[in-house]
Formats: structure tokens, C-alpha cells, sequence
């Protein structure tokens, strides 16, 4: 990684040197724009609009315009302002952790020491583990001031920059107005769904599902070309139905924790009959999924109730 700042955290008079970091990076499929006739690179050019001539980025400015006039801001002119020059991520105060709204949270930093001793960097991390407080801090990155919640991941202090007040937006729906009336048996079949579903969160058993089609997809065209036939690389897919409104609520809600439970149960089975499926396995080419109290029926008649057991599971 490579440091995109560097300043010093200070709060009170304690000052610590540190070097910014971007904490996150995007794993997206780097794609270009082309005619969709020939295939040419569509390019985009900076275009003066009075000599018709494209402007290299160092020759470029910024204006602004009230409609009247036209004020040209040099890059000299926004070096200049103070804001700008300062090299502090000043603390302003430390709040209680959930106060921080997540509504609000943006861009994300790591710090890192930037001294012969980490003595005053690591004082302030055990600090605000042990106080459960994040610091709010202000500090001027591009051109622009920042307001940021200072927090504790593992060893490394993060600092995440917040939205102003003013950028987050109101949420003001008329149907929310109205009143609704829940049932406490709504409410138990609902907590029991969630319940069903509960989990502790581990971020890296999820994946990026399109990126990885989408990369599955450009291996298979770079190899077969517009030859390729989609259903060939990813199967035939069923359309999914969009999500309408629910009329029965409760019928929905039966049919969810009941499903969930069979899933579950279903898992837990497999994993239970997984070792005396072995031995099937390397006799027949069919699936592992295939239950081992089918294997004394005869061929024709075992596929039969296979197939109903499969479908009373899947309603």
C-alpha cells in the first residue's frame, strides 16, 4: 500500500505523527466503453469550447459561475487557503460508539505510525477500546474539510470520514404515516423466522456473484468468442418472479419458518449421512444427495419416491 497523506493526530497536546492509507479497494471487472458496430475504443477528450482544442489535465482549472460572472480558481488559489495547508487530524471530541449513525459513514482510512515510537499511537487505541468511544475528528484531504469517526479495528486505528448533516437525506414516506396494527402472533412467527436465519456474520462466505459471472463470462468469450452460447457456460435459468405485495402475511410468514426448518434439518441430515453415502457414491455417477435407504429397491421403483421426497421438500 501506498500512503495517499500525511499529518499528525492531535488531541490536546498530544500529537501523533501518522500516514494515511486507502483501507478499501474495489475488485470490480475493469471495463471500457466501444462503438457497438466496429468495436473502436470510445475515448473521452477535454475540449476547450471557444478554440475547439483538447486541453491536457495540467492546463485545466476550476471556475465558478453565479450566473453573472465567471471566477477562475488556480490551483495556486486553492493550495493557498488554510484549510488546505494544514497536515492535523484535529480530535474534536469522543462520543459513546453507538452514537455514531451508520447512515453516515463513508470512505475508510487506515493509520499508520509515523515515529521512531508507536508508544503515543498505541496509547490512544487501547484508550478508546477500554473508554468504548470512537474520536470525532476533522481534518482537510483533496480539496475538501472532512469530518471522520477515529475507531479500533484489531491493532490498526481507522479512520472513517462521515457525511455533513446536510448530505443525508430525510426520509419522509406518507404510507409510513399511516397506522398499522400488528398481531402478537404476526409478531412470534416473525421473531421465529428471524431466528431461523440467525447467524454471526463472517463477511469472507459471501461473494461478489455478478463479478465472478461476469468473469466467467469473458474466459468463456475470450476462448470460444461470439460463438458463445450463454446457456452452455451458465445453464438454463429460470426468470425469477419480482417480489409483489404479500396478501396473506401470516400464510407467508408459516411457509418461511417452515421452510427455513426443513433447510436446516435438511443440512444437518446430510452432514449426519454423509460418510455412509460414500461407498454409493463410487458405485453409481449419481448425485451424493441420494439417500442410502433407497438402494434395496429396485432400479425402476427407487427413482420414483426419490423424486416425490425431493418435491415434498422443495413445497
Amino acid at each position: 500500500m501506498r500512503a495517499i497523506w500525511k499529518g499528525a493526530l492531535t488531541f490536546g497536546l498530544v500529537n501523533v505523527p501518522v500516514k494515511v492509507y486507502s483501507a478499501t479497494e474495489d475488485h470490480d471487472v475493469s471495463l471500457h466503453q466501444v462503438h457497438a458496430t466496429d468495436g473502436g475504443r470510445i475515448r473521452y477528450q477535454r475540449i476547450c469550447e471557444i478554440d475547439g482544442e483538447v486541453v491536457p489535465y495540467q492546463d485545466i482549472d476550476k471556475a465558478y459561475d453565479d450566473g453573472e460572472k465567471t471566477v477562475v480558481l488556480t490551483k495556486e488559489d486553492l493550495a493557498s487557503l488554510p484549510s488546505e495547508k494544514s497536515r492535523e487530524i484535529d480530535v474534536v471530541e469522543f462520543v459513546p460508539s453507538d452514537q455514531v449513525d451508520l447512515l453516515t459513514l463513508d470512505k475508510a482510512y487506515y493509520l499508520e505510525p509515523d515515529s521512531a515510537s508507536p508508544k503515543a499511537y498505541v496509547l490512544l487505541r487501547k484508550t478508546l477500546e477500554q473508554t468504548d468511544r470512537t474520536a470525532i475528528v476533522r481534518f482537510s484531504l483533496r480539496q475538501k474539510t472532512r469530518l471522520a469517526a477515529l475507531r479500533v479495528r484489531g491493532d490498526v486505528l481507522v479512520l472513517q470520514t462521515l457525511l455533513w448533516a446536510d448530505e443525508v437525506r430525510e426520509a419522509t414516506f406518507p404510507s409510513l404515516d399511516e397506522s398499522v396494527r400488528i398481531s402478537a402472533k404476526e409478531l412470534e412467527l416473525s421473531a421465529s423466522l428471524v431466528e431461523s436465519f440467525a447467524s454471526d456474520f463472517d463477511p469472507s462466505e459471501f461473494a461478489d456473484e455478478y463479478q465472478e459471472e461476469l468473469r466467467t463470462l469473458i474466459d468463456a468469450k475470450l476462448e470460444k468468442g461470439d460463438a458463445l452460447d450463454t446457456s452452455e457456460t451458465f445453464g438454463e435459468q429460470e426468470e425469477q418472479e419480482s417480489g409483489g405485495e404479500v396478501i396473506d402475511l401470516m400464510a407467508a410468514l408459516r411457509a418461511s419458518v417452515e421452510k427455513s426448518r426443513a433447510a436446516r434439518e435438511g443440512t444437518s441430515a446430510g452432514a449426519d449421512a454423509a460418510p455412509a453415502a460414500k461407498p454409493a457414491a463410487k458405485k453409481s455417477p449419481a448425485k451424493a444427495t441420494g439417500k442410502s435407504a433407497a438402494k434395496p429397491a429396485a432400479k425402476g421403483e427407487a427413482k420414483k419416491p426419490a423424486a416425490k421426497k425431493k418435491t415434498a421438500k422443495a413445497s
